[in-house]
């Protein structure tokens, strides 16, 4: 739910060359179910991994229910691997 600015800072501070989605508003927060309260005042966008396929099929999920904790860069190849060996 972070601004562009703040993620195109983000994305400068780690290196990182993949889009990331600015969603403001929460629309896709809410439709993949990753609001997360964290107090009666503040909610966030809590973690989430998603493998999907050119179809636009979500092949893989992985959610937290702790804002702090991301899959492990193993776990997120390793599903990469079976959902790229399964029959389409």
């Amino acid at each position: 739910m972070d601004t562009p600015e703040q993620l195109r800072e983000h994305q400068a501070r780690m290196g990182w060359k993949f889009p990331l989605l600015s969603d403001t508003q929460g629309e896709a927060v809410r439709a993949y179910d990753l609001l997360h309260r964290v107090s009666d005042e503040q909610v966030v966008s809590r973690p989430g991994e998603f493998l999907v396929d050119p179809t636009g099929t979500v092949r893989w999920v992985d959610l937290t229910e702790d804002y702090r904790v991301r899959a492990r860069p193993e776990t997120l190849l390793a599903a990469f691997d079976r959902v790229n060996a399964m029959p389409r």
